[in-house]
């Protein structure tokens, strides 16, 4: 493989770190990252910049586990983070305590899910900001149980105002409700 070459050459230009994905273009989003080659370049005596390791990172305890055995500097968060802003703050609480955070409450999770679509809308106009902001819902309210027929209201809605009151809803329906994951 060329990525020894290719990372020693960064380095020689001048980069201040790397990050590598252990996936490459071909697999895109299938099979699993190979931490073991981002370890490997790591571990190369002549890399002398941070290095970050980046795929499948989905976890508190998998960042931190990844990090410690691979020896990487860092951790970087893709398609963890959608509709999961708060796995960052969960990492870092992991990483100072030993202790996962709980989860985001309701109301949290309807805020930020407002927030979003608000600037979704102001970025890309009100049809295309409400079309793209469907494919997140499921995300933000992930480990809700039997949130499927509210899922399906907000996918099929095009008025930001019904979108809003039906965020009232979920929120008023799920307040007190255990959250099983985020």
């Amino acid at each position: 493989r060329k990525i020894f070459e290719i990372a020693q050459r960064l380095q020689d230009f001048g980069i201040a770190a790397l990050t590598v994905h252990g996936r490459t273009r071909v697999q895109m989003y299938k099979g699993e990252a190979d931490w073991e080659l981002i370890g490997k370049i790591k571990e190369n005596p002549r890399m002398r910049i941070p290095v970050f390791g980046n795929g499948d990172v989905d976890s508190p305890e998998r960042a931190v586990a990844w990090k410690n055995k691979y020896g990487v500097d860092g951790v970087m968060i893709g398609r963890a983070a959608i509709g999961n802003p708060w796995i960052f703050n969960a990492i870092k609480s992991y990483v100072q305590t030993g202790q996962l955070p709980e989860p985001p409450s309701i109301s949290e999770r309807v805020a930020v899910v407002r927030s979003h679509l608000e600037f979704s809308i102001r970025w890309k106009g009100e049809r295309t900001g409400v079309l793209e902001m469907r494919r997140h819902y499921a995300n933000y309210f992930r480990g809700l149980p039997d949130f499927k027929p509210f899922r399906q209201r907000l996918v099929s809605l095009i008025a930001p105002e019904e979108i809003m009151w039906t965020l009232n809803e979920i929120e008023a329906f799920y307040e007190g409700v255990e959250v099983l994951k985020c």
